[in-house]
C-alpha cells in the first residue's frame, strides 16, 4: 500500500516560498502506479523520473505478433480504382452506364442524389504487376508497387457510413459519433509504452494544398478512458508539442520545482475526493516535463544518414509533410512508442480527379514504401504493424459526367487497403470485388473485424479489452469484430 501523505491546508498556507521550493514528492510516480493499478511505496522513485507503464493487460491475453501500431489514414477516400483495385471491365467500358444490376438501390452520397447518369470512368494511370506475387498496382504508385510482397492487400472492406467523419469515426473508434476511445488509446489503456518519456500513442497529421475536409480530432480522443490515454499530437514547427516548453525566465531546474508543489497539492486533492481524473492530470504533467527532453531529441534528424533521408524522398526535408512525419514515426517506434497515427488529409476529389489525383499520390508513394523498406532494413518490420487505409472508397462512376473536371463520389460498399509487417502474410491479396469495383463478391471485411485483427495481432482478445462506463462494459469494436484469420502469418 502507499504511504498515505496528511496534508494540512492550514500548513500549506503559511509555507515560505524556499520550503515550498525544495519539496519532492514525485507524484508522478505515484499517479502511474495508480492508474496502472500497481503498488508502489511513496517516494520509492525520485520526483521526475518515469515509471514503466505496462498497461492493464501487461502481456496481453495471448503471445503477441506485433508489438507496435503505424496506422496511416488518408482521409478523404483514396480511390480504390485509381490505385490498387485493377477492373480491365470498367477500362473497356470506359464511358458506358454502370449497369443497373451492379449500381442496385445501395446507398450514396447526397451529392449524387440529382445525378442522373452515371458513366463508368476508367483508371486515372495504367496498371501493371509487381513483385513475385503479381500485384496489380497502378503507375502512380510505382514505389508501393515495388515493395507488393511485403504488402497483404485487402480489396474487400466495406463500411456503412458514407460521409468523412462518421465513416472516420467509426473507423478509428468503432461507432459513427465522437465521444469513445479511438483505437491508440485503447491500445494505450491496455498494453502502455515501452517508453515512458515519450507519450505511447503519437498523432501527426499533414495535408495536400487544396485538402478540403478535415482531420477529425474524435478519431485520436481518449473518450471516456482517463485522459491521459489521448493521442498526443505532434506539429511542424519549433514547438512539436504545445505548451511543453517553459516560459521565457523559467529554468528546468524551477520546472521541476514547481512541479513537485503541484504534484503535493494534487495528491491531497485526490485524497479528499478520490477522483482519478486528477491523478490522469498528475501523470500528463509529468509526461510533459520529461518530454521537455525527449521530444527535441527523437524529431532532431540531424543523425540520419543521407541515404535514408533521400529514400523517404525530398519533401523529407520539409516538416509538416508526409514524407518527414513517415521518417519521424520510424524514430518514435524505435524509441518504444506503442501507437502512431498518420492522417494525410486531402484525398475527397469530387471534382478534377485527373489533375489533383496524380500529384497527391506523388506526395504519399514514397514515403509509404520507404518507411515499410526502412523498417524491414532495421529488423523492426516483423514485429510492427502497418496499416495504410481511407475511411471509404469511391466510385467507379464519374461524378458529373466524363469530362475533364469529373471526381468520384463517395462509396462505401467496397474499398481497398493495405497492411505489412506485425504478422500479416506478405505479398497476398484479400477479398474480392465484381468486375466493376462496387459490389463485395468475396470475404467481405466490415471496419469492425480491421480493429478485432489489429488487436489480436498485438496479443489482445478483442472482447475481453472492456471499459466499464455508465453502466456498461465498452470495447473498441462495440457488439461486433472477427478476427481475419485469412490475412494472419
Amino acid at each position: 500500500m502507499s504511504k498515505k501523505i496528511e496534508i494540512d491546508p492550514s500548513v500549506l498556507a503559511n509555507l515560505t516560498r524556499r520550503a515550498l521550493l525544495s519539496s519532492s514528492m514525485g507524484l508522478g510516480a505515484i499517479a502511474a502506479a495508480k492508474l496502472l493499478g500497481k503498488s508502489l511505496a511513496f517516494g520509492a522513485t525520485p520526483a521526475g523520473e518515469s515509471v514503466p507503464n505496462l498497461g492493464r493487460l501487461a502481456t496481453g491475453h495471448f503471445p503477441a505478433r506485433a508489438k507496435r501500431v503505424i496506422d496511416i489514414h488518408m482521409k478523404g477516400a483514396v480511390s480504390q480504382v485509381d490505385t490498387f483495385d485493377y477492373k480491365p471491365e470498367v477500362i473497356k467500358r470506359h464511358g458506358e452506364e454502370i449497369p443497373p444490376s451492379v449500381k442496385g438501390n445501395a446507398k450514396i452520397s447526397s451529392m449524387s442524389n440529382g445525378q442522373t447518369t452515371f458513366p463508368l470512368m476508367g483508371p486515372l494511370a495504367p496498371f501493371r504487376q509487381y513483385g513475385q506475387c503479381g500485384r496489380w498496382v497502378s503507375d502512380l504508385m510505382p514505389h508501393i508497387g515495388s515493395i507488393a510482397d511485403d504488402l497483404t492487400f485487402i480489396h474487400s472492406i466495406w463500411t456503412p457510413q458514407v460521409n468523412h467523419d462518421p465513416a472516420d469515426i467509426l473507423m478509428h473508434t468503432g461507432f459513427q459519433l465522437p465521444g469513445r476511445p479511438a483505437a491508440g488509446a485503447w491500445v494505450n489503456y491496455g498494453l502502455g509504452t515501452d517508453n515512458a518519456n515519450l507519450p505511447s500513442y503519437v498523432v501527426m497529421k499533414s495535408q495536400f494544398q487544396a485538402a478540403g475536409v478535415g482531420a477529425t480530432q474524435a478519431t485520436w480522443s481518449a473518450g471516456f478512458l482517463p485522459s491521459n490515454h489521448q493521442g498526443v499530437e505532434f506539429r511542424s514547427g519549433n514547438e512539436p508539442v504545445l505548451y511543453v516548453s517553459n516560459p521565457d525566465g523559467m529554468s528546468r531546474q524551477e520546472r521541476r520545482a514547481q512541479m513537485d508543489v503541484i504534484d503535493q497539492l494534487s495528491h491531497y486533492q485526490y485524497q479528499m475526493t478520490g477522483d482519478p481524473e486528477i491523478l490522469s492530470k498528475i501523470a500528463q504533467y509529468e509526461m510533459a516535463y520529461r518530454m521537455q527532453a525527449s521530444v527535441p531529441e527523437v524529431t532532431d534528424l540531424s543523425d540520419e544518414p543521407d541515404y535514408v533521408l533521400n529514400m523517404y524522398g525530398p519533401q523529407v526535408h520539409q516538416p509538416g509533410t508526409f514524407a518527414r512525419n513517415c521518417l519521424l514515426a520510424r524514430r518514435l517506434i524505435e524509441r518504444g512508442v506503442k501507437y502512431v497515427h498518420l492522417v494525410q488529409v486531402g484525398w475527397d476529389h469530387h471534382n478534377g480527379i485527373a489533375r489533383r489525383h496524380p500529384p497527391d499520390c506523388w506526395a504519399v508513394d514514397q514515403p509509404s514504401a520507404a518507411l515499410v523498406t526502412d523498417l524491414k532494413q532495421r529488423g523492426l518490420l516483423d514485429d510492427t504493424l502497418v496499416t495504410w487505409k481511407g475511411e471509404f472508397g469511391r466510385t467507379v462512376y464519374a461524378q458529373g459526367g466524363i469530362n475533364p473536371n469529373a471526381g468520384r463520389d463517395h462509396h462505401g460498399g467496397n474499398f481497398t487497403m493495405w497492411m505489412a509487417g506485425g504478422g500479416t502474410r506478405p505479398g497476398i491479396a484479400y477479398g474480392k470485388t465484381d468486375a466493376f469495383s462496387y459490389n463485395i463478391v468475396e470475404d467481405p471485411v466490415e471496419v469492425h473485424d480491421l480493429n478485432a485483427t489489429m488487436l489480436f495481432l498485438l496479443g489482445i482478445d478483442h472482447k475481453q479489452l472492456t471499459f466499464r462506463y455508465q453502466g456498461r462494459d465498452f470495447r473498441l469494436t462495440d457488439t461486433g469484430g472477427k478476427v481475419i484469420e485469412g490475412i494472419i502469418a
